[in-house]
This record gives structure tokens, sequence and C-alpha cells, in this order.
């Protein structure tokens, strides 16, 4: 349920409102706008006599929410949320190219790729230290050494790190990385998306192979029930029985989350397709979309990579799609 307060109450009346709801049981979860508050109750609201509360002066309206996710919800907030990174914000009109190696293998290598994304409009690199494969052979990545290395490029660029954790009991690793990803397996690894509701780090949350968007928003639910609201879910391609690209890219999944969620919403190209060439197209048409940034998979040698190099895009490949992005999206303004 979430109860509109008129334009011109008093944080007074607002604080003495929600100590009444919270005497009742139920918490609330407060969203100031620009024209109105909107207060969201959580729990049994089985108690609350909606005819007497329409019926007091700072109240507008109220309105029931049947959805199960309650704090991801636009109808508790109504305005969009922007993700601050760093001092790099996305959401909201915020549009931020992610962008790096499937795993950092070297000092070289991701030194290379981070001063050529950043050269090319990039605003924050990615890059695997832990990697979960379907094979126990493949490349796992370098862990605590990966992240190491992510970390001397920060020093030489200045871009915010994106990285994916598997664990809980390595977050004292992620320290220093800005944006912490949940990937698709783990999208429902409730226990470690509940630890990272007690973080405060920004959370890049992918959406499942297989698992619909109120999933997704359930798993954002999970994180910000513990009281960390910077999320950003990523749409990164859902399994279905086509089999010429890795993935099904869902692009419906961008304007149906808008309307669903106040949460940024971007796009990932490359594991969707699992295919390079489809990678231009698709990002072009996610900033169509009205997605709010694209997270993309750039190696200076994708022939010889140790992880995903069929999807990865040169330096000189993604300088050209970073720069048809920017044309797709003054042409949209």
């Amino acid at each position: 349920m979430i109860a509109v307060l008129k334009n011109g109450t008093t944080p007074e009346q607002r604080d003495s409102l929600c100590k009444w709801f919270e005497s009742m049981g139920l918490s609330c979860h407060v969203s100031q706008g620009e024209f109105h508050t909107i207060i969201g109750l959580i729990g049994d609201v089985s108690k609350v006599d909606i005819e007497m509360l329409e019926s007091l002066s700072i109240v507008e309206r109220v309105t029931r929410i049947s959805d199960p996710f309650k704090k991801a919800n636009r109808k508790f907030h109504e305005e969009p949320t922007v993700v601050d990174v760093s001092g790099v914000k996305i959401g909201g009109g915020h549009f931020q190219i992610i962008a790096g190696p499937c795993s950092v293998e070297s000092r070289e290598q991701i030194i290379a790729v981070a001063k050529a994304v950043k050269a090319s409009g990039a605003t924050m690199l990615r890059g695997g230290a832990f990697k979960p494969r379907t094979s126990p052979y493949a490349f796992q990545g370098l862990h605590g050494e990966g992240i190491g290395l992510l970390l001397e490029a920060k020093k030489e660029t200045g871009l915010p790190l994106v990285s994916e954790i598997m664990n809980i009991n390595d977050l004292d690793l992620f320290a220093e990385v800005d944006v912490l990803q949940v990937g698709a397996r783990n999208m429902q690894n409730f226990d470690l998306l509940k630890e990272l509701g007690h973080c405060r780090k920004p959370i890049l949350l992918k959406r499942g192979l297989a698992n619909t968007l109120k999933e997704l928003l359930m798993s954002a639910e999970y994180i910000m029930a513990g009281g960390n609201g910077n999320v950003i879910l990523c749409e990164r391609g859902i399994r279905t029985f086509e089999t010429y690209t890795r993935n099904t890219l869902d692009l419906s999944a961008v304007p149906v989350l808008h309307e669903l969620t106040h949460l940024p919403v971007i796009i990932d190209p490359s594991h969707s397709t699992g295919y390079s060439r489809y990678v231009a197209p698709m990002s072009y048409a996610a900033a169509a979309a009205g997605a709010d940034g694209l997270i993309i998979e750039v190696h200076n040698d994708p022939a010889h990579a140790l992880c995903d190099g069929a999807q990865s895009l040169t330096p000189g490949q993604f300088d050209e799609v970073a720069r048809k992005v920017r044309r797709v999206r003054e042409a949209l303004a």
C-alpha cells in the first residue's frame, strides 16, 4: 500500500504519520519527490483503515499494491533512481557505457584495454577476477591477483570498477571495487543478495538465464530490503530454443522494467548474443529502446582471450560502437 501526501505537507506531519504506521507493525519507505511525498507501507496492511487514512488532511490518495516487490516498485518511488558510482551517475537520463574484458588476464592486458575504452568514451571499467564457468576445466579467473590488477588499471585511468562477486566471503577483496556485479547464475543466490543488501556499494544485478522480469525484481527486492537501494538491473539475454545466438536478447525488458521499477536498466549485448558481429546492432537497438547504459566486453586480442573471445570487441570496434551509440541517443533526444 502507498499513501501519497499532499504538496505542502511538513516533515513533522510526515514523521507523525510514519510513527502511527510503525505503531501498527508496518515499516515505511519514504520517497520525497519534487511535488509529492510517497509513503510505501510494507507489512500486514489489513490493519489500516483506508477510509480513515484518506480522510486525513495531508493525504492525497491511497493505493493498494498487489505486486510482491515493494521497494523496487515505481509506484513506491515515482522518480527514477539515479545511482552514483564514484561520481559517475547512471539512470534518470544519465547514460553510461561499461566496457572491458571478460576476464583479467595480465597487467598489460587490463591496463591497455582500460586506456583504450576510456579514450573511446567508456565511463566504467569491467573485468572479471572470479569467473563462474560451465566447465570446471575452464579458466576461473585470477581471483585476488585479478582484483589487484583492476585496481592498478583504476589508478592509471580513474575509471570506476565493475567486477563480479560470487561468494560473500570474498567481500573484503572488493573493498575498492566500485560496483559489485551479481552474475546470471547467482541472481537467485538469496543468501548472497541479503548480504549485499547490508553494504552500500552499487550492485549490478544480471537477469538469470531462465528467469522472468518479476523474478529479477524480486531479487532486487532482496538487496533493497537490506537497506541498499543502489541497484542497477541488467538484461543479458535469456535461454530460448534459438541456437543461432548464445542467448536471446529480450529488448522488451527495457520499457517493461522502466514501467515497473524506478531502478536503472542496462543491456549486455555481448553475453546475450555470444558473437562480436552482433554486439554493434544490439547496442544501437538498446540505446533506441531507452536503456540507461551498456556493458560491453572489449579485449585487445580476442583471438587469444582466455574467456569469451568470440563475443569480445577489439578496441577499434568498440570505438565505432560507442560513437554510433552516441549518435543514436542524439537522434532520439
